[in-house]
């Protein structure tokens, strides 16, 4: 019951900050928005509010299944290897973005039975990793004892050095990359690969 209680407390104290901090910037944007429609039916005044209305959605629908508009023809991109290979990745690592789904029966059919094997062996696969890792750290650790006649001092350092490298390779150093190839902060960037690490995957911020 305490661990409970303080399980919910904890979630609910989450939710209290969050609000505090997001719901005022949440507000701006919709009366930003609301002016914006009021704006161009008023010097626009051939458009109708329904038939707005209706463009609108149809972009929203159209830009989630990965179709923009390019002058006078459509971009599709979402859904070419690439794209589905890496929508195939954050599916059996259970990241899931959300900025890429299925729309047809078929394929969300298939991404069931998909996602049913491809966890498990994705797990596996990141274990074996693992394993292999924790024996190179401990095999470095070895050499190190026979070479300066360390006892624990060695296991310390290569430890050490792993946890290191591995904040270096996987939270330091891409936002760096993002930086560079997506135009984000260094904020944004770090940001970014927390919550692909923790496999949160919000979608607010997808590699392009």
């Amino acid at each position: 019951l305490v661990l409970l209680a303080a399980y919910v407390g904890y979630v609910g104290l989450g939710a209290a900050v969050l609000q505090a901090l997001e719901r005022p910037a949440e507000v701006q944007a919709a009366q930003r928005l609301l002016q914006e429609r009021w704006e161009l039916l008023a010097n626009h005044t051939c458009l109708q509010g329904p038939a707005l209305q209706r463009l609108v959605q149809g972009i929203i629908q159209a830009y989630k299944s990965g179709i923009t508009l390019q002058g006078n023809s459509t971009s599709l991109g979402k859904w070419d290897y690439s794209g589905s290979f890496f929508f195939s990745i954050s599916a059996i690592t259970t990241i899931g973005y959300g900025n890429l789904s299925p729309g047809t029966a078929v394929g969300r059919i298939f991404c069931i039975v998909f996602a049913l094997f491809g966890i498990p062996l994705n797990l596996i696969v990141l274990n074996e990793i693992g394993q292999l890792m924790l024996l190179g750290v401990q095999h470095c650790a070895h050499r190190l004892e026979e070479a300066f006649h360390w006892q624990n001092k060695a296991s310390l350092l290569m430890k050490t050095f792993a946890l290191v490298t591995g904040l270096l390779l996987f939270l330091l150093l891409p936002p760096l990359l993002f930086s560079e190839k997506e135009g984000w902060s260094y904020e944004e960037g770090f940001y970014y690969s927390f919550i692909t690490l923790s496999t949160i995957g919000f979608g607010d911020y997808v590699i392009g």
